[in-house]
């Protein structure tokens, strides 16, 4: 679907608000805070032409709209600026499981952690034999989305489920792209609409196959994670290489 170069530039700026907020974005705070160049009543405009398109949706209970799963991924694929770790960043991670590298269980342990700690998300590294390493659970306890103990229960008894985590890791179909991304609402799963995941493929030498993900919001920091989970997916790869 083609977008003009403002309906871009919109679509971005309104994705960019809702990571940062997690609240419904107007056309005002765009006009404030962006510098689009344009009048709030053209914003407007360019809103519901947006909206038409199911880039975005109003929730019922506000004059703001915010992304649909469209949006965001249009905006991974199209949009995004990813943020490039800094050297200091690369060598804490690596820091945090060197020690780890000659014990597989506590090098999958230690990648949960450092990924969580990372992402101030809930993250999870599982084999393709069944190991589930998880950490970061209490960081998505402050995110507005996880407010809804339905939401919250359903990602917690996730995590417990491995045929389902297996399921949705290890015997889906997705695209070329090394890091995957997959909404709630494109699981259909009860509950799971406001969720988000990104993950990853490694390998440990000839041992095993496994994942490392990050579960939070549909509103996932994507310039920082994708990133980020590519480099702990090289990292893993390169600390077991010889196994």
């Amino acid at each position: 679907m083609n977008l003009t170069p403002r309906q871009n530039q919109i679509l971005k700026s309104v994705v960019d608000e809702y990571i940062t907020t997690a609240d419904p974005v107007s056309s005002e705070q765009l006009e404030k805070k962006y510098n689009l160049g344009v009048s709030p009543a053209t914003i407007r405009n360019e809103m519901v032409d947006l909206t038409q398109m199911g880039f975005l949706r109003q929730p019922h209970t506000s004059a703001g709209r915010i992304p649909t799963p469209l949006a965001l991924r249009f905006y991974i694929d199209h949009l995004m600026q990813e943020k490039k770790l800094s050297l200091a960043d690369e060598v804490s991670t690596k820091e945090q499981v060197w020690d780890a590298r000659l014990d597989f269980d506590k090098l999958m342990r230690q990648t949960s952690q450092a990924l969580a700690a990372k992402t101030k998300s809930l993250s999870i590294v599982a084999t393709d034999d069944g190991d589930i390493y998880y950490s970061g659970v209490a960081n998505i306890l402050s995110m507005p989305e996880f407010f809804d103990i339905d939401v919250t229960r359903t990602v917690l008894t996730f995590l417990d489920e491995q045929q389902r985590l297996r399921q949705l890791f290890f015997q889906r179909t997705y695209g070329p792209d090394p890091v995957h991304i997959v909404f709630g609402a494109e699981l259909g799963w009860p509950y799971f609409e406001p969720v988000g995941m990104a993950f990853t493929y490694f390998n440990t030498g000839s041992k095993n196959r496994g994942t490392i993900a990050v579960i939070g919001p549909c509103r996932l920091n994507f310039p920082y994670i994708i990133p980020t989970l590519r480099y702990f997916s090289n990292l893993v790869n390169e600390l077991t290489a010889s196994w």
